[in-house]
């Protein structure tokens, strides 16, 4: 059972790790700002302590079900990048043939599949540990959600069908606090942890952007369901800077009110018409979302939960550094060599 602190060693790796990951992400987001990723493009940037942490203790074999962030957890687990940002170019030679854009992945080779619709990695896993139990014990298989999707009754199933069964599957949910733009607290009613645990598995609430707790908490989960004691649940606070998709309205009328003016509603207007509702029911929206604005920048702007500052207090100055620029220059090189793919068609 994994119960120790990580070492030092350990730390260098899941920075590693998370650096690698963050920088993917940021990549696709300048290559969404320049055209050329098409549609919506949901970000997995803060999510990065909560994928290292979990992976770490994955084995080749294991099965991975992911939801419609799923890039941070492919590129740790070594999904070749440069195929991935082809895949999101929607060229042929992506990992999906160009047809999955972002978030219908799929990896064969790493036992790894993606979907956009929410809850759908619950029972994604459950099939997978199904599976991995035929074939000998040993095996794994998680599913990454974020806290909305604990209202989709699929999840709820999946939830009761692994402790029925006794499956090899640990569920991850990655708590922003957000659903789309509603506080999610407004949508869900109790707490995710108390859900969970009232199927009778273990759950456990863990600070997401503390890399050392997820690591140590997914270790003693994970390794317990390789042992054929059932399935866990763990919940990770998660800190989401961009928001639910890149460009998203709330957050730029928490960055740049200003700027948004003509796509809010004339909300003062309102008021002062004497043909809508009550008056205090008009002034109630204007406040709601005034507030609502207001969460999110400060949301935003908690440096303190961003998961890379974090575990960068861990280590060296000078082990951050060498650590920067060998996940800057894989992930600068798969960028090239997939531009200079597309190139090459034209």
């Amino acid at each position: 059972m994994e119960s120790a602190d990580p070492s030092s060693s350990i730390l260098e790796r899941l920075y590693l790790q998370m650096v690698r990951m963050r920088r993917f992400e940021e990549t696709l987001a300048a290559l969404w700002q320049q055209g050329l990723i098409s549609g919506e493009l949901h970000l997995g940037i803060g999510e990065e302590a909560i994928a290292a942490g979990v992976i770490d203790h994955l084995s080749p074999g294991d099965g991975l079900a992911l939801d419609h962030r799923p890039t941070p957890v492919l590129v740790g687990i070594g999904t070749d990048p440069t195929r991935l940002i082809l895949e999101m170019l929607g060229h042929e030679q992506g990992l999906c043939r160009g047809r999955g854009g972002h978030m219908h992945l799929f990896d064969p080779d790493r036992t790894a599949a993606s979907s956009g619709i929410v809850g759908a990695s619950g029972p994604m896993a459950c099939g997978f540990a199904l599976a991995l139990s035929a074939s000998g014990p040993g095996r794994v298989a998680v599913a990454f959600f974020g806290e909305g999707a604990v209202n989709q009754g699929m999840l709820m199933e999946s939830l009761n069908l692994a402790v029925v069964w006794r499956l090899p599957v640990v569920f991850v949910c990655k708590d922003s606090t957000w659903a789309i733009t509603t506080r999610s607290s407004t949508m869900t009613g109790g707490h995710v942890q108390r859900r969970a645990a009232a199927f009778g598995m273990p759950a456990v609430r863990v600070n997401g952007a503390w890399v050392d707790q997820v690591w140590r908490t997914a270790g003693e989960l994970i390794g317990n369901a390789r042992r054929g004691k059932g399935p866990g649940f763990l919940v990770a606070s998660c800190w989401r800077p961009t928001g639910h998709f890149e460009g998203d309205p709330l957050v730029r009328a928490a960055a740049h009110p200003a700027s948004m003016k003509g796509e809010m509603p004339d909300m003062i207007g309102a008021l002062r018409d004497p043909n809508g509702g009550p008056r205090r029911a008009r002034l109630a929206g204007l406040l709601a979302m005034t507030a609502t604005v207001g969460r999110m920048k400060t949301d935003r702007l908690a440096k303190s939960a961003d998961p890379l500052r974090a575990a960068a207090r861990h280590l060296p100055a000078d082990t951050r550094q060498r650590i920067t620029a060998v996940a800057a220059a894989e992930i600068d090189d798969a960028v090239a060599s997939a531009l200079h793919t597309m190139r090459d068609e034209r």
